[in-house]
Protein backbone atom coordinates (compact mmCIF):
# COMPACT_ATOMS: atom_id res chain seq x y z
CA UNK A 1 0.00 0.00 0.00
CA UNK A 2 1.28 3.54 -0.54
CA UNK A 3 1.78 6.15 1.83
CA UNK A 4 -1.41 8.04 2.65
CA UNK A 5 -2.06 11.70 3.26
CA UNK A 6 -4.49 12.43 5.88
CA UNK A 7 -7.65 14.33 5.75
CA UNK A 8 -7.48 17.73 7.80
CA UNK A 9 -9.14 17.98 11.58
CA UNK A 10 -12.50 19.45 11.53
CA UNK A 11 -13.30 22.82 13.10
CA UNK A 12 -15.46 20.93 15.93
CA UNK A 13 -12.18 19.04 16.93
CA UNK A 14 -12.87 15.94 14.90
CA UNK A 15 -11.01 14.13 13.00
CA UNK A 16 -13.21 10.96 10.74
CA UNK A 17 -12.21 7.93 9.87
CA UNK A 18 -9.28 8.68 8.30
CA UNK A 19 -8.69 5.35 6.86
CA UNK A 20 -11.90 5.32 4.70
CA UNK A 21 -10.92 8.95 2.78
CA UNK A 22 -7.45 7.30 1.61
CA UNK A 23 -5.90 7.93 -0.79
CA UNK A 24 -6.78 11.98 -0.36
CA UNK A 25 -7.87 12.56 -3.66
CA UNK A 26 -10.45 14.80 -6.03
CA UNK A 27 -12.88 11.46 -5.25
CA UNK A 28 -12.45 11.67 -1.59
CA UNK A 29 -12.41 15.15 -1.10
CA UNK A 30 -15.64 15.36 -2.91
CA UNK A 31 -16.83 12.14 -0.50
CA UNK A 32 -15.47 14.26 2.60
CA UNK A 33 -17.38 17.21 1.12
CA UNK A 34 -20.43 15.49 1.67
CA UNK A 35 -20.38 13.09 4.25
CA UNK A 36 -17.87 15.12 7.05
CA UNK A 37 -17.71 18.59 5.93
CA UNK A 38 -14.37 20.06 7.49
CA UNK A 39 -15.68 23.78 7.90
CA UNK A 40 -19.35 22.22 9.21
CA UNK A 41 -20.10 24.00 12.52
CA UNK A 42 -22.90 22.57 14.97
CA UNK A 43 -26.22 23.97 15.54
CA UNK A 44 -26.99 25.21 19.20
CA UNK A 45 -29.49 23.51 20.31
CA UNK A 46 -32.97 25.04 21.50
CA UNK A 47 -35.90 23.43 23.31
CA UNK A 48 -36.43 19.50 23.43
CA UNK A 49 -36.48 17.39 20.30
CA UNK A 50 -39.11 14.90 19.50
CA UNK A 51 -36.29 12.12 17.95
CA UNK A 52 -32.41 12.46 18.27
CA UNK A 53 -30.93 9.59 16.08
CA UNK A 54 -27.69 8.73 17.15
CA UNK A 55 -25.35 7.53 14.22
CA UNK A 56 -25.80 8.49 10.24
CA UNK A 57 -25.94 4.80 9.19
CA UNK A 58 -28.54 3.37 6.81
CA UNK A 59 -31.08 3.32 10.23
CA UNK A 60 -30.19 6.39 11.37
CA UNK A 61 -30.33 7.88 8.32
CA UNK A 62 -33.83 6.37 7.22
CA UNK A 63 -34.86 7.43 10.41
CA UNK A 64 -33.95 11.09 11.00
CA UNK A 65 -35.35 11.87 6.96
CA UNK A 66 -38.66 10.19 7.57
CA UNK A 67 -39.63 11.69 10.88
CA UNK A 68 -38.32 14.98 9.61
CA UNK A 69 -40.72 14.75 6.50
CA UNK A 70 -43.63 14.04 9.51
CA UNK A 71 -43.35 17.01 11.21
CA UNK A 72 -40.92 16.15 13.72
CA UNK A 73 -37.99 18.10 15.64
CA UNK A 74 -34.96 15.78 14.93
CA UNK A 75 -31.50 16.01 15.34
CA UNK A 76 -28.81 13.45 13.84
CA UNK A 77 -25.69 12.94 15.34
CA UNK A 78 -22.63 11.26 13.66
CA UNK A 79 -18.81 11.00 14.84
CA UNK A 80 -17.33 9.96 11.15
CA UNK A 81 -18.75 10.21 8.01
CA UNK A 82 -22.59 10.25 7.05
CA UNK A 83 -23.74 7.24 5.46
CA UNK A 84 -21.97 4.79 7.80
CA UNK A 85 -20.10 1.84 6.59
CA UNK A 86 -22.51 1.06 3.61
CA UNK A 87 -21.08 3.91 1.66
CA UNK A 88 -18.21 4.46 2.79
CA UNK A 89 -16.46 1.02 3.72
CA UNK A 90 -19.23 -1.59 2.98
CA UNK A 91 -21.51 -2.53 0.56
CA UNK A 92 -21.38 0.73 -2.19
CA UNK A 93 -17.41 -0.05 -2.66
CA UNK A 94 -17.75 -3.73 -2.36
CA UNK A 95 -19.97 -3.93 -5.06
CA UNK A 96 -18.14 -1.45 -7.13
CA UNK A 97 -15.31 -3.98 -6.70
CA UNK A 98 -17.51 -7.15 -7.58
CA UNK A 99 -18.18 -5.45 -10.22
CA UNK A 100 -14.91 -4.75 -12.01
CA UNK A 101 -14.42 -8.50 -11.26
CA UNK A 102 -16.85 -9.79 -13.08
CA UNK A 103 -16.11 -8.07 -15.93
CA UNK A 104 -12.41 -9.32 -15.90
CA UNK A 105 -14.51 -13.23 -15.35
CA UNK A 106 -16.61 -12.82 -18.15
CA UNK A 107 -13.36 -11.86 -20.26
CA UNK A 108 -11.76 -15.10 -19.31
CA UNK A 109 -15.02 -17.22 -20.36
CA UNK A 110 -15.29 -15.34 -23.44
CA UNK A 111 -14.34 -18.41 -25.29
CA UNK A 112 -17.08 -20.48 -24.72
CA UNK A 113 -19.34 -17.62 -26.16
CA UNK A 114 -17.21 -17.89 -29.61
CA UNK A 115 -15.30 -14.88 -28.84
CA UNK A 116 -11.48 -14.91 -28.97
CA UNK A 117 -9.04 -12.72 -27.30
CA UNK A 118 -5.57 -11.63 -28.23
CA UNK A 119 -4.31 -12.66 -24.85
CA UNK A 120 -5.32 -12.55 -21.33
CA UNK A 121 -7.30 -9.00 -20.41
CA UNK A 122 -4.98 -6.76 -18.60
CA UNK A 123 -6.34 -5.36 -14.62
CA UNK A 124 -5.20 -2.12 -14.23
CA UNK A 125 -5.76 -1.87 -10.24
CA UNK A 126 -5.17 1.58 -9.66
CA UNK A 127 -8.22 2.72 -12.49
CA UNK A 128 -10.84 0.19 -10.54
CA UNK A 129 -10.13 1.44 -7.38
CA UNK A 130 -10.33 4.67 -9.07
CA UNK A 131 -13.80 4.05 -10.45
CA UNK A 132 -14.48 3.06 -7.04
CA UNK A 133 -14.08 6.02 -5.42
CA UNK A 134 -15.60 8.16 -8.44
CA UNK A 135 -18.75 6.41 -7.96
CA UNK A 136 -18.91 5.90 -4.37
CA UNK A 137 -18.24 9.85 -4.18
CA UNK A 138 -21.35 10.70 -6.56
CA UNK A 139 -23.20 8.87 -4.34
CA UNK A 140 -22.43 10.41 -1.28
CA UNK A 141 -24.74 13.41 -1.83
CA UNK A 142 -27.86 10.90 -1.20
CA UNK A 143 -26.24 10.83 2.05
CA UNK A 144 -24.72 13.80 2.36
CA UNK A 145 -25.26 16.29 5.64
CA UNK A 146 -26.46 19.40 3.27
CA UNK A 147 -29.09 16.99 2.36
CA UNK A 148 -30.45 15.81 5.68
CA UNK A 149 -30.25 19.90 6.48
CA UNK A 150 -32.59 20.39 3.86
CA UNK A 151 -34.46 17.94 5.10
CA UNK A 152 -35.15 20.17 8.57
CA UNK A 153 -32.74 18.11 10.76
CA UNK A 154 -30.07 19.74 12.49
CA UNK A 155 -27.20 17.32 12.22
CA UNK A 156 -24.42 17.26 15.10
CA UNK A 157 -20.88 15.91 14.27
CA UNK A 158 -19.02 14.99 17.09
CA UNK A 159 -19.39 12.06 20.15
CA UNK A 160 -22.45 11.40 21.67
CA UNK A 161 -22.69 10.21 25.41
CA UNK A 162 -26.09 9.92 27.40
CA UNK A 163 -26.01 12.50 30.71
CA UNK A 164 -29.29 11.15 31.54
CA UNK A 165 -32.47 9.15 30.70
CA UNK A 166 -33.55 12.36 28.58
CA UNK A 167 -30.42 14.31 27.45
CA UNK A 168 -26.69 13.71 26.32
CA UNK A 169 -23.77 15.71 24.98
CA UNK A 170 -22.31 16.14 22.07
CA UNK A 171 -18.96 18.66 21.97
CA UNK A 172 -20.01 20.20 25.07
CA UNK A 173 -23.26 21.14 24.08
CA UNK A 174 -26.37 18.95 26.39
CA UNK A 175 -29.14 17.98 23.87
CA UNK A 176 -32.32 17.12 25.32
CA UNK A 177 -34.91 14.55 23.48
CA UNK A 178 -38.20 13.09 24.36
CA UNK A 179 -37.57 9.64 22.22
CA UNK A 180 -34.11 8.89 20.72
CA UNK A 181 -32.50 6.41 18.52
CA UNK A 182 -29.43 4.67 19.18
CA UNK A 183 -28.10 3.34 15.59
CA UNK A 184 -24.12 3.30 15.85
CA UNK A 185 -23.44 0.53 13.56
CA UNK A 186 -20.87 -1.82 14.30
CA UNK A 187 -17.35 -2.57 13.33
CA UNK A 188 -14.94 -5.25 11.97
CA UNK A 189 -13.54 -7.59 14.76
CA UNK A 190 -10.17 -9.37 14.76
CA UNK A 191 -9.67 -12.68 15.67
CA UNK A 192 -6.78 -13.05 19.09
CA UNK A 193 -4.13 -14.39 17.17
CA UNK A 194 -0.93 -14.26 18.05
CA UNK A 195 1.42 -11.82 16.49
CA UNK A 196 -1.61 -10.40 14.36
CA UNK A 197 -1.46 -6.82 15.74
CA UNK A 198 2.05 -6.67 15.20
CA UNK A 199 2.08 -7.97 11.64
CA UNK A 200 -0.73 -5.57 10.38
CA UNK A 201 -3.56 -6.27 8.39
CA UNK A 202 -6.72 -5.04 6.40
CA UNK A 203 -10.60 -4.49 7.55
CA UNK A 204 -13.30 -3.48 5.45
CA UNK A 205 -12.44 0.00 6.91
CA UNK A 206 -8.89 -0.20 5.29
CA UNK A 207 -9.45 -2.56 2.36
CA UNK A 208 -10.93 -0.36 0.21
CA UNK A 209 -7.55 2.03 0.37
CA UNK A 210 -5.74 0.34 -1.18
CA UNK A 211 -3.85 1.54 -4.23
CA UNK A 212 -1.63 -1.34 -5.29
CA UNK A 213 -3.15 -5.12 -6.19
CA UNK A 214 -1.61 -7.42 -3.43
CA UNK A 215 0.35 -9.62 -5.19
CA UNK A 216 -0.72 -12.85 -2.34
CA UNK A 217 -3.42 -12.31 0.35
CA UNK A 218 -4.48 -14.37 2.71
CA UNK A 219 -8.26 -13.85 3.80
CA UNK A 220 -9.11 -15.26 7.25
CA UNK A 221 -12.90 -15.82 7.66
CA UNK A 222 -14.93 -17.09 4.72
CA UNK A 223 -18.28 -15.73 5.55
CA UNK A 224 -19.98 -12.97 3.19
CA UNK A 225 -17.17 -10.36 3.17
CA UNK A 226 -14.32 -13.12 3.20
CA UNK A 227 -15.98 -15.08 0.58
CA UNK A 228 -16.50 -12.03 -1.47
CA UNK A 229 -13.39 -10.23 -1.36
CA UNK A 230 -11.30 -13.55 -2.07
CA UNK A 231 -13.07 -14.04 -5.16
CA UNK A 232 -12.62 -10.23 -6.24
CA UNK A 233 -8.96 -10.00 -5.75
CA UNK A 234 -8.15 -13.41 -7.47
CA UNK A 235 -9.93 -12.29 -10.14
CA UNK A 236 -8.01 -9.39 -10.22
CA UNK A 237 -5.11 -11.19 -10.27
CA UNK A 238 -4.21 -11.27 -6.43
CA UNK A 239 -2.89 -15.09 -5.63
CA UNK A 240 -5.20 -15.20 -2.62
CA UNK A 241 -5.84 -17.82 0.37
CA UNK A 242 -8.74 -18.15 1.74
CA UNK A 243 -8.77 -19.80 5.48
CA UNK A 244 -12.05 -21.24 7.88
CA UNK A 245 -11.83 -22.51 10.63
CA UNK A 246 -15.06 -24.23 9.69
CA UNK A 247 -15.79 -27.28 8.00
CA UNK A 248 -16.80 -25.54 4.65
CA UNK A 249 -17.00 -21.74 3.48
CA UNK A 250 -20.61 -19.74 4.57
CA UNK A 251 -20.67 -21.91 7.49
CA UNK A 252 -24.14 -20.09 7.79
CA UNK A 253 -25.63 -20.98 4.37
CA UNK A 254 -26.97 -24.40 2.79
CA UNK A 255 -24.10 -26.52 2.80
CA UNK A 256 -24.66 -27.75 -1.07
CA UNK A 257 -25.09 -23.87 -1.91
CA UNK A 258 -21.47 -23.24 0.02
CA UNK A 259 -20.41 -26.29 -2.20
CA UNK A 260 -21.00 -24.58 -5.15
CA UNK A 261 -19.50 -21.22 -4.36
CA UNK A 262 -16.54 -23.27 -3.56
CA UNK A 263 -16.13 -24.54 -6.65
CA UNK A 264 -16.27 -21.48 -8.29
CA UNK A 265 -13.97 -19.63 -6.06
CA UNK A 266 -11.76 -22.51 -6.56
CA UNK A 267 -11.60 -22.18 -10.18
CA UNK A 268 -10.85 -18.36 -10.14
CA UNK A 269 -7.63 -19.68 -8.28
CA UNK A 270 -8.53 -19.23 -4.59
CA UNK A 271 -7.04 -21.46 -2.55
CA UNK A 272 -8.94 -22.75 0.12
CA UNK A 273 -8.33 -24.03 3.20
CA UNK A 274 -11.36 -25.81 5.69
CA UNK A 275 -11.10 -26.52 9.28
CA UNK A 276 -7.67 -24.22 9.50
CA UNK A 277 -6.76 -22.04 12.60
CA UNK A 278 -4.23 -19.33 12.34
CA UNK A 279 -1.72 -20.23 15.31
CA UNK A 280 0.46 -17.17 15.26
CA UNK A 281 1.59 -15.07 12.64
CA UNK A 282 4.80 -13.47 12.65
CA UNK A 283 6.76 -11.26 9.47
CA UNK A 284 9.82 -11.32 7.78
CA UNK A 285 10.72 -7.84 6.30
CA UNK A 286 7.42 -7.05 4.33
CA UNK A 287 6.15 -10.52 4.17
CA UNK A 288 3.59 -11.76 6.57
CA UNK A 289 3.98 -15.82 7.45
CA UNK A 290 0.85 -17.80 8.92
CA UNK A 291 1.11 -20.51 10.97
CA UNK A 292 -1.98 -22.72 10.21
CA UNK A 293 -2.87 -25.78 12.20
CA UNK A 294 -5.68 -28.43 9.69
CA UNK A 295 -6.59 -31.03 12.13
CA UNK A 296 -3.36 -31.39 13.71
CA UNK A 297 -1.24 -30.62 10.10
CA UNK A 298 0.67 -27.26 10.32
CA UNK A 299 1.16 -25.39 7.18
CA UNK A 300 2.76 -22.41 6.43
CA UNK A 301 1.28 -19.86 4.09
CA UNK A 302 3.75 -16.19 2.79
CA UNK A 303 1.54 -13.21 2.11
CA UNK A 304 2.30 -9.67 1.62
CA UNK A 305 -1.56 -8.61 3.50
CA UNK A 306 -4.09 -9.80 5.23
CA UNK A 307 -7.46 -9.83 5.37
CA UNK A 308 -9.64 -10.12 8.26
CA UNK A 309 -13.48 -10.72 7.89
CA UNK A 310 -14.71 -13.41 10.68
CA UNK A 311 -17.40 -10.96 12.36
CA UNK A 312 -18.33 -7.72 13.67
CA UNK A 313 -18.63 -6.41 17.31
CA UNK A 314 -21.44 -3.31 17.85
CA UNK A 315 -20.76 0.01 18.65
CA UNK A 316 -21.91 1.14 21.71
CA UNK A 317 -18.85 1.41 24.08
CA UNK A 318 -18.54 5.05 24.12
CA UNK A 319 -22.52 6.26 24.45
CA UNK A 320 -22.68 6.04 28.32
CA UNK A 321 -25.73 3.74 28.06
CA UNK A 322 -25.38 3.54 32.01
CA UNK A 323 -26.59 7.01 32.60
CA UNK A 324 -29.41 6.18 30.45
CA UNK A 325 -30.16 3.04 31.82
CA UNK A 326 -30.13 1.47 28.71
CA UNK A 327 -29.33 -2.19 29.24
CA UNK A 328 -26.39 -3.63 26.60
CA UNK A 329 -23.79 -5.67 26.20
CA UNK A 330 -20.69 -5.62 23.89
CA UNK A 331 -21.15 -8.69 22.09
CA UNK A 332 -24.96 -8.16 21.34
CA UNK A 333 -25.05 -4.76 21.87
CA UNK A 334 -28.35 -3.19 22.77
CA UNK A 335 -31.02 -5.34 24.33
CA UNK A 336 -34.05 -4.27 22.71
CA UNK A 337 -37.75 -5.86 22.95
CA UNK A 338 -39.55 -6.89 19.91
CA UNK A 339 -40.54 -2.81 19.32
CA UNK A 340 -37.36 -2.18 19.18
CA UNK A 341 -37.68 -0.37 22.89
CA UNK A 342 -34.90 -0.60 25.63
CA UNK A 343 -34.95 -0.77 28.91
CA UNK A 344 -35.38 2.95 28.46
CA UNK A 345 -38.88 3.10 27.19
CA UNK A 346 -37.88 6.93 25.69
CA UNK A 347 -34.71 4.92 23.72
CA UNK A 348 -34.87 2.78 20.78
CA UNK A 349 -32.18 0.99 18.94
CA UNK A 350 -32.43 -0.72 15.42
CA UNK A 351 -29.16 -1.92 12.93
CA UNK A 352 -26.69 -3.56 13.42
CA UNK A 353 -26.17 -2.01 16.88
CA UNK A 354 -29.32 -3.78 18.17
CA UNK A 355 -29.84 -6.72 15.94
CA UNK A 356 -27.90 -9.98 14.77
CA UNK A 357 -29.15 -9.01 11.05
CA UNK A 358 -26.23 -6.98 10.18
CA UNK A 359 -27.67 -5.70 6.81
CA UNK A 360 -28.56 -2.51 5.61
CA UNK A 361 -32.10 -3.61 4.25
CA UNK A 362 -32.69 -4.85 7.63
CA UNK A 363 -31.53 -1.99 8.90
CA UNK A 364 -33.50 0.17 6.83
CA UNK A 365 -36.76 -1.68 7.67
CA UNK A 366 -36.58 -1.53 11.38
CA UNK A 367 -35.79 2.21 11.33
CA UNK A 368 -39.20 2.68 9.87
CA UNK A 369 -40.86 0.47 12.55
CA UNK A 370 -38.94 2.94 15.07
CA UNK A 371 -40.86 6.11 13.13
CA UNK A 372 -44.30 3.99 13.84
CA UNK A 373 -43.57 3.30 17.31
CA UNK A 374 -41.45 5.88 19.01
CA UNK A 375 -43.67 9.25 17.48
CA UNK A 376 -47.28 7.82 16.57
CA UNK A 377 -47.85 5.06 19.29
CA UNK A 378 -47.49 1.88 16.72
CA UNK A 379 -47.07 -1.13 17.70
CA UNK A 380 -44.96 -2.84 15.04
CA UNK A 381 -42.41 -5.76 15.73
CA UNK A 382 -39.21 -6.90 14.55
CA UNK A 383 -39.97 -10.28 14.47
CA UNK A 384 -42.91 -9.81 11.95
CA UNK A 385 -40.23 -8.79 9.23
CA UNK A 386 -39.40 -11.03 6.37
CA UNK A 387 -35.64 -10.01 5.99
CA UNK A 388 -33.59 -11.93 2.71
CA UNK A 389 -29.98 -11.39 2.62
CA UNK A 390 -27.72 -12.05 0.06
CA UNK A 391 -23.55 -13.06 -0.03
CA UNK A 392 -22.61 -11.69 -3.60
CA UNK A 393 -20.00 -14.44 -4.46
CA UNK A 394 -20.15 -14.94 -8.57
CA UNK A 395 -23.15 -16.90 -8.05
CA UNK A 396 -24.55 -15.33 -5.71
CA UNK A 397 -26.55 -17.04 -2.75
CA UNK A 398 -29.73 -15.56 -1.39
CA UNK A 399 -32.06 -16.74 1.55
CA UNK A 400 -34.57 -15.82 3.16
CA UNK A 401 -37.02 -17.27 5.64
CA UNK A 402 -36.12 -20.79 7.77
CA UNK A 403 -33.61 -23.11 6.56
CA UNK A 404 -34.07 -26.57 7.03
CA UNK A 405 -32.22 -26.82 10.55
CA UNK A 406 -34.07 -23.56 11.42
CA UNK A 407 -37.27 -25.50 11.05
CA UNK A 408 -35.88 -28.57 12.84
CA UNK A 409 -35.09 -26.13 15.95
CA UNK A 410 -38.60 -25.31 15.95
CA UNK A 411 -40.14 -28.36 15.56
CA UNK A 412 -41.51 -27.49 12.26
CA UNK A 413 -42.02 -30.32 9.80
CA UNK A 414 -41.52 -28.99 6.07
CA UNK A 415 -41.28 -30.02 2.67
CA UNK A 416 -38.75 -29.27 0.64
CA UNK A 417 -38.61 -28.68 -3.19
CA UNK A 418 -35.25 -28.23 -5.10
CA UNK A 419 -35.26 -27.40 -8.68
CA UNK A 420 -31.55 -27.39 -9.83
CA UNK A 421 -30.91 -24.12 -12.47
CA UNK A 422 -29.19 -26.86 -14.54
CA UNK A 423 -32.92 -27.55 -15.99
CA UNK A 424 -33.81 -23.68 -16.32
CA UNK A 425 -33.54 -22.38 -20.56
CA UNK A 426 -32.03 -19.13 -19.88
CA UNK A 427 -29.63 -20.93 -17.35
CA UNK A 428 -28.01 -22.94 -19.75
CA UNK A 429 -27.71 -20.68 -22.48
CA UNK A 430 -26.32 -18.15 -20.26
CA UNK A 431 -23.89 -20.80 -19.36
CA UNK A 432 -25.35 -20.56 -15.47
CA UNK A 433 -26.83 -23.86 -15.05
CA UNK A 434 -24.64 -24.41 -11.52
CA UNK A 435 -27.08 -23.45 -9.00
CA UNK A 436 -30.40 -24.30 -7.88
CA UNK A 437 -33.58 -23.39 -5.93
CA UNK A 438 -34.50 -25.30 -2.62
CA UNK A 439 -38.10 -24.16 -1.39
CA UNK A 440 -39.37 -24.87 2.15
CA UNK A 441 -43.05 -25.45 2.35
CA UNK A 442 -45.43 -26.21 5.81
CA UNK A 443 -45.88 -30.05 5.17
CA UNK A 444 -49.50 -30.09 3.96
CA UNK A 445 -49.66 -26.52 2.60
CA UNK A 446 -48.18 -24.64 0.03
CA UNK A 447 -47.09 -21.81 2.82
CA UNK A 448 -43.36 -21.10 2.13
CA UNK A 449 -40.94 -20.97 5.16
CA UNK A 450 -37.83 -19.93 3.60
CA UNK A 451 -35.81 -20.54 0.42
CA UNK A 452 -32.17 -20.89 -0.57
CA UNK A 453 -31.34 -19.56 -4.26
CA UNK A 454 -27.88 -19.55 -5.66
CA UNK A 455 -27.77 -18.13 -9.20
CA UNK A 456 -25.71 -15.30 -11.11
CA UNK A 457 -28.29 -12.96 -9.90
CA UNK A 458 -29.80 -14.81 -6.66
CA UNK A 459 -30.10 -11.14 -4.43
CA UNK A 460 -32.28 -9.85 -7.59
CA UNK A 461 -34.54 -13.24 -8.05
CA UNK A 462 -35.34 -13.95 -4.36
CA UNK A 463 -37.09 -10.96 -4.03
CA UNK A 464 -39.93 -12.33 -5.81
CA UNK A 465 -40.55 -15.35 -2.75
CA UNK A 466 -39.85 -12.51 -0.27
CA UNK A 467 -43.32 -10.67 -1.66
CA UNK A 468 -44.60 -13.81 -1.55
CA UNK A 469 -44.06 -14.64 1.83
CA UNK A 470 -44.45 -10.92 3.22
CA UNK A 471 -47.60 -10.85 1.39
CA UNK A 472 -49.11 -14.49 3.08
CA UNK A 473 -49.72 -15.98 0.04
CA UNK A 474 -48.17 -19.62 -0.77
CA UNK A 475 -46.95 -20.99 -3.67
CA UNK A 476 -49.66 -22.07 -5.82
CA UNK A 477 -50.41 -17.91 -6.29
CA UNK A 478 -46.68 -18.69 -7.63
CA UNK A 479 -48.05 -21.14 -9.51
CA UNK A 480 -50.43 -18.99 -11.72
CA UNK A 481 -47.67 -16.13 -11.87
CA UNK A 482 -46.82 -15.73 -15.71
CA UNK A 483 -43.21 -15.99 -15.82
CA UNK A 484 -41.71 -13.98 -19.41
CA UNK A 485 -39.92 -16.86 -21.29
CA UNK A 486 -36.81 -17.46 -21.15
CA UNK A 487 -35.59 -15.84 -18.12
CA UNK A 488 -33.73 -17.69 -14.66
CA UNK A 489 -36.80 -16.76 -12.55
CA UNK A 490 -38.59 -19.47 -14.05
CA UNK A 491 -36.71 -21.70 -11.48
CA UNK A 492 -38.99 -20.35 -9.09
CA UNK A 493 -42.19 -20.97 -11.39
CA UNK A 494 -40.77 -24.90 -11.92
CA UNK A 495 -40.50 -25.61 -8.34
CA UNK A 496 -44.52 -24.20 -8.27
CA UNK A 497 -44.87 -26.35 -11.23
CA UNK A 498 -43.38 -29.20 -9.03
CA UNK A 499 -45.69 -28.86 -5.82
CA UNK A 500 -48.90 -28.91 -7.97
CA UNK A 501 -47.73 -32.06 -9.65
CA UNK A 502 -47.24 -33.69 -6.31
CA UNK A 503 -50.65 -33.04 -5.68
CA UNK A 504 -51.71 -35.15 -8.31
CA UNK A 505 -51.93 -38.29 -6.35
CA UNK A 506 -53.18 -41.32 -8.12
CA UNK A 507 -56.62 -40.77 -6.27
CA UNK A 508 -56.98 -37.29 -7.64
CA UNK A 509 -55.59 -39.14 -11.31
CA UNK A 510 -58.42 -41.89 -10.53
CA UNK A 511 -61.02 -39.00 -10.17
CA UNK A 512 -59.77 -36.52 -13.08
CA UNK A 513 -60.03 -39.84 -15.37
CA UNK A 514 -63.41 -40.91 -14.33
CA UNK A 515 -64.66 -37.18 -15.00
CA UNK A 516 -62.88 -37.08 -18.58
CA UNK A 517 -64.83 -40.74 -19.28
CA UNK A 518 -68.12 -39.27 -18.61
CA UNK A 519 -67.43 -35.66 -20.50
CA UNK A 520 -66.34 -37.86 -23.64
Amino acid sequence: MKEMTSATTTENGFTPALSALQPFDIHNQELQGYVHPPNWRNPTPSGRYNLVVIGAGPAGLVAAGGAAGLGAKVALIERSLMGGDCLNVGCVPSKALIRCARAVADLRGAAECGVTLLGQPQVDFAAVMERMRRIRAGLGVHDSLARFTELGVDVYLGDAMFTSRGTLSVKGQTIKFSRALISTGSRAIAPPIDGLEEAGYLSNETVFSLTELPARLAVIGAGPIGCEMAQVFARLGSKVTLVEAAPHILPREDAGAAQIVESAMTRDGVKIICGGKAVNIHTAGREKILHLNCGGEEHEVRVDHILIGVGRAPNVETLNLDAAAVEYDTKRGVHVNDYLQTSNPSIYAAGDAASVYKFTHAADAMARIVIRNALFFGRDTASSLVIPWCTYTDPEVAHVGLSEQDAEKCGLAIQTIAVPLSIVDRAIVDGEGEGFLRLHLKKGSDRILGATLVARHAGDMISEITVMMTAGKGLSALAKTIHPYPTQAEVIKKAADAYNRQKLTPTVKKVFQALLAWRR
